[in-house]
């Protein structure tokens, strides 16, 4: 009994030590140098929206106070299928400097591939309507193309109210963010998120309808034989995530079109091909999402380890105990105000959505739109991609 539960210890300890450390330590050793310089390359800035009224006028104030020069910024906003306000609200700002197409529902993934075939700056930005840009991001996120041997660049998303957010949910994207530096000066960040990235223009690839468009679009950079960066001082603002059922239904959407994107790019899985980058992707996006596996062995073990020897006793009563806190901290809202509840209930709620996640994918389930709710439970916050 011991034996096994160390192995499924360590299969569970891997993506969240062993890999952090085994990162860190080819970030200090060998570092990849990034040459940053103040470029102004022209840029388009490509927004997909669907039912973002309440967002796309705050959105495209900030694009357009953006410090860069307007000549080599052009902001395109896709509606996909909107049926509220979104494309008149959006309407009202259409210059030569924006454009808004009003497109049939067909998914983020088409209205992007769309959108993008339009333009022809020598960069392209991709944001979410919700996503404030600092000032400065813009030039931040650009900067590191000046180095030729980078192809795209990743942003770094961040909460616009950290306090009211879940404090599971903060302990992620923290952690995320650290990771994103270490990968960065290791060689490549495995990908970038939706609320804000670059690419140059001869690296897009047109993303397919099932898979997380900012993963393909990123990864295609690395596919191509460039590099994907961090920059940690382009900084979009985003509201905070809720911990309702609402966002359990966003996490299990996430993860069902992160793993089919995994498949998609198999190929950045050949460690003779793309090195390191192959290891870290297998780990951080494979391995991380069935992590529930060897959990839920843990967990049904325990019990038998009650009545082995004392070192087995322990970590058996340690397991059904932070378990017990993790499914009271699921379902006790007012117990998530205390930091161990709301940490353990948040991992409980991320594995059994890449449980559902998992079984999508074996099944064939494929997403291709998405739909954010708007009522009183939910915001269109982040979407957390475990």
């Amino acid at each position: 009994m011991l034996p096994m539960m160390f192995v499924l210890l360590v299969l569970i300890a891997i993506p969240f030590t062993g890999y952090p450390m085994l990162l860190w330590l080819r970030s200090r050793i060998a570092p990849q140098a990034i040459l940053r310089d103040q470029v102004t390359p022209s840029v388009d800035l490509v927004i997909c929206a669907h039912n973002e009224a309440d967002a796309i006028e705050a959105k495209l104030h900030n694009a357009l106070a953006l410090n860069y020069p307007q000549a080599a910024l052009t902001i395109w906003v896709a509606s996909d299928g909107s049926t509220d306000d979104t494309v008149t609200r959006a309407s009202a700002f259409v210059s030569e400097r924006v454009h808004v197409l009003d497109l049939p529902r067909g998914g983020k993934a088409a209205a992007l591939n769309h959108i993008v075939s339009l333009g022809e700056a020598e960069v392209l930005a991709f944001s979410d309507a919700n996503s404030m840009w600092q000032d400065d991001a813009l030039l931040a996120l650009v900067s590191p193309l000046a180095d030729q041997d980078i192809g795209g660049v990743a942003g770094d998303q961040q909460y616009e109210n950290a306090s009211a957010q879940n404090s599971g949910e903060r302990g992620y994207w923290s952690f995320d963010r650290l990771l994103k530096s270490w990968q960065s000066r290791a060689g490549n960040v495995i990908s970038a998120t939706g609320a804000i990235y670059c690419v140059r223009r001869e690296l897009f690839e047109p993303a397919p309808a099932d898979a997380t468009d900012d993963f393909m679009i990123s990864t295609a950079v690395i596919a191509a034989g460039r590099r994907l960066v961090f920059a940690q001082d382009a900084v979009a603002i985003e509201p905070a995530a809720t911990a309702s059922n609402i966002e359990f239904r966003r996490k299990v959407r996430v993860i069902s079109r992160g793993l089919r994107s995994v498949f998609y790019r198999r190929a950045l899985l050949n460690p003779t091909r793309y090195g390191l980058y192959a290891l870290e992707l297998l780990i951080h996006k494979l391995w991380r999402r069935l992590v529930w596996i060897p959990l839920l062995m843990l967990v049904v073990i325990s019990p038998f380890a009650l009545t082995g020897d004392v070192l087995s006793r322990s970590i058996g009563l340690t397991v059904l105990s932070v378990t017990c806190i993790a499914v009271l901290g699921l379902l006790v809202s007012g117990l998530r105000r205390f930091r161990m509840f709301s940490v353990a209930g948040f991992v409980i709620m991320v594995n059994v959505a890449c449980a559902v996640a998992a079984y999508n994918f074996m099944t064939g389930q494929r997403m291709t739109q998405w739909n954010l709710p708007r009522d009183s439970e939910a915001t269109s916050g982040p979407e957390v991609k475990p």
